[in-house]
């Protein structure tokens, strides 16, 4: 019987998002509501076959899959993770197992993180999160917001997230800037927005908004020079990845007073540590990365790690990431 891991089910509704029934009797299954330390991960799932993973809660570097001897498959939401060495995952043997993109539930994601960053933008220019805790400790108002009405978003972005955004702008009557790498004037338009410079982006937005994927080229696009451009009266906002822009430079940028305030979603390090700095700071508003966390988007994400987890039990790996691991000796072993 192959042992299963569900990974980092943090509001403890894996069981429930999908039909697990089906593999009672040939899998046991354990259930991890909370994240794994990397200085414990491998001596806790050593026993298992099968690690579930929910984007990129987990870390799977080569170092833990040298360490976990039993592992076999690994389910990932997506066609890759940036987290997640996949040739270390062939070398060893474990197939890795993709999402299925023509799964109708995923068009969930589409609306899901841009709802997010829409009230966690309201949030921040309003020092809701400020103003809950000074009401829960006997306090009353003490903030100013602003309107959003007659303001600029600058969108660094504008695939599918960002065109939701812009779209959510003009009924809130606000004007759309946006800027990327490859984005042209003509899509920028199309989509109801004004291309313009990076450089331009940050200097005329009092919102800026962080809409692109996380890569070589994204990552640190956001430095103490962008942030430098930015209004003192100016947010940011970011609900893509952590990563994208230098945290050391946004800390300081917060806490000198150089921009009003930043709402944030994610991290460098997720969950980032107890005594982070951020979570200190009056002109932040923190969520955990609750981007795509819905119960319609979970559903979709358990429904399809639970078809690629039966399909293995069956011998049938579906959605294989690296074919080249169906080849490896552990797999021929398990087959067997």
């Amino acid at each position: 019987m192959l042992r299963v891991a569900l990974l980092d089910d943090y509001a403890n509704v894996a069981l429930e998002s999908a039909d697990w029934s089906v593999l009672k009797g040939r899998a046991e299954i354990s259930v991890f509501n909370r994240h794994l330390a990397a200085s414990e991960a491998a001596a806790v799932l050593q026993p298992f076959d099968v690690l579930c993973t929910i984007r990129e809660r987990m870390s799977m570097p080569r170092s833990l899959f040298e360490r976990l001897p039993n592992l076999k498959l690994v389910t990932i939401i997506g066609a890759s993770l940036p987290n997640l060495d996949m040739e270390a995952a062939t070398d060893h043997g474990v197939v890795v197992s993709g999402w299925n993109l023509s799964n109708p539930l995923y068009r969930q994601i589409l609306t899901a993180t841009p709802e997010l960053t829409w009230g966690l933008m309201i949030a921040t220019v309003r020092h809701m999160s400020l103003e809950d805790r000074r009401m829960r400790a006997g306090g009353w108002q003490s903030t100013i917001g602003i309107n959003l009405a007659g303001r600029t978003l600058g969108l660094l972005g504008l695939g599918t997230i960002g065109k939701r955004m812009a779209h959510y702008a003009r009924a809130f009557d606000m004007s759309v800037i946006a800027w990327s790498q490859n984005l042209t004037p003509e899509a920028t338009e199309a989509s109801g927005a004004k291309w313009v410079s990076k450089d331009d982006l940050f200097r005329l937005s009092d919102i800026v908004s962080i809409h692109v994927r996380l890569s070589d080229r994204t990552r640190g696009l956001v430095t103490a020079r962008e942030l430098g451009l930015m209004r003192p009266t100016a947010y940011l906002i970011n609900t893509s990845r952590g990563p994208i822009v230098v945290e050391s430079d946004l800390r300081k940028a917060l806490s000198e007073g150089r921009i009003a305030g930043a709402g944030l979603d994610v991290f460098d390090e997720e969950p980032p540590p107890p005594d982070h700095p951020f979570r200190a700071m009056d002109n932040v508003t923190l969520t955990p990365h609750l981007g795509y966390v819905t119960r319609e988007t979970l559903r979709a994400f358990y429904t399809d790690t639970l078809e690629a987890v039966a399909a293995f039990v069956e011998g049938k790996p579906i959605r294989v990431a690296n074919p080249a691991a169906l080849d490896h000796p552990r797999q021929q072993r398990a087959s067997g």
